[in-house]
């Protein structure tokens, strides 16, 4: 058997997490990346000209979004906005799965263990879109952690990723960069009272380890860089492969300053013979955009949860009980929508 080695380094989309303290700018500065798109799971993009997906209220619509954007291709960066809101609804919707009452009930931390699994699910489905040429950007605000060395006296201040233990470990090993952003700020002595101030406060980024931060790169970057886009412009310039050109936005993104209802009336057509989708506003956001995502009507709802027996098929979605909502829909809707498929077909 034959193989061609190559040589040099080979073009490609790049897995970066961008992570710093509060107010630092992360959604400003990732919104500079070439042709972005957001899905913004806590809002912080609202007052941005930027377009951007519906927020995300349950993981499976966060990962039906990421599908959607393999499958239309109308970017060249995708930017989730913030990755520890993810792992939250990574978190709440195991709970809903599992019926625990939080991730701490298996104990001895299998929780996260879980946690770990099934954030690795969405990080590999965002290793498609690199592959396809889009870059991926995971912003995330930060945590302060007192750590000591062995060999060391004393204890530091760390910044870390302010997300759960095993899923922060699995995307600092998944990105090709990970970036701190944080305010420099530089302390002056007064050389007659000797007191100290503090000025500056110019943004930078970190681009290597350091005790007091997690950073890396693969591009030989500056230890120290400008919070700037143009400090790293040249990577993407290089090594984007640029999807191809779409005539428009497809009209299920956002576009800049609009507001997205998912709970209101559908007006896209089916190819089933269905009546236009209206979803019930009663019902509870999680579910009701799933089901305006995927063109689900509430009688599709209703026919198969009595089918199973759980509750008549005349009881509105709008009165199930919580669990069966989050726990037996939202957190199954992988298997739900597949067997309404199924039944579309006959």
């Amino acid at each position: 058997m034959a193989f061609n080695i190559t040589s040099g380094p080979t073009a490609t989309a790049q897995k970066v997490v961008l992570y710093g303290v509060e107010g630092i700018g992360k959604s400003t500065f990732a919104s500079q990346f070439p042709s972005p798109i957001f899905i913004d799971t806590e809002g912080s993009t609202s007052n941005m000209n930027v377009q951007r997906l519906p927020k995300p209220t349950s993981w499976q619509m966060l990962m039906d979004e990421v599908d959607y954007v393999k499958q239309s291709q109308v970017c060249q960066t995708l930017i989730i906005d913030t990755a520890d809101w993810a792992d939250y609804l990574c978190q709440t919707y195991l709970c809903a799965k599992n019926k625990w009452e939080s991730i701490e009930s298996p104990g001895y931390g299998q929780g996260y263990v879980y946690v770990r699994e099934e954030f690795g699910r969405l990080l590999n489905k965002l290793s498609d879109l690199t592959e396809m040429g889009i870059n991926i950007i995971l912003t995330a605000h930060t945590e302060m952690k007192k750590e000591e060395k062995a060999d060391e006296f004393g204890k530091y201040d760390h910044y870390q990723l302010k997300m759960s233990k095993y899923a922060a470990a699995l995307v600092k090993e998944w990105a090709d960069m990970v970036l701190f952003a944080n305010f420099e700020t530089t302390i002056i002595t007064d050389s007659k009272t000797k007191s100290k101030k503090a000025v500056g406060g110019n943004r930078v980024l970190y681009t290597t380890h350091h005790p007091a931060w997690d950073a890396k790169n693969r591009h030989g970057l500056a230890d120290k860089l400008p919070l700037e886009f143009g400090a790293i412009a040249h990577i993407f310039q290089s090594n984007v492969q640029t999807p191809p050109a779409k005539t428009q936005v497809q009209p299920s993104i956002e576009q800049p300053q609009q507001q997205v209802t998912a709970t209101v009336e559908t007006p896209q057509e089916n190819n089933f013979g269905r009546e236009p989708n209206v979803i019930d506003p009663a019902i509870p956001k999680e579910l009701a955009q799933l089901m305006s995502v995927n063109e689900v009507t509430e009688e599709e709802i209703r026919r198969l949860v009595a089918e199973k027996g759980f509750r008549p098929y005349e009881m509105p979605v709008k009165d199930y009980p919580d669990d069966l909502i989050q726990g037996g829909l939202v957190a199954q809707w992988d298997k739900i929508f597949t067997e309404i498929k199924a039944k579309r077909a006959y």
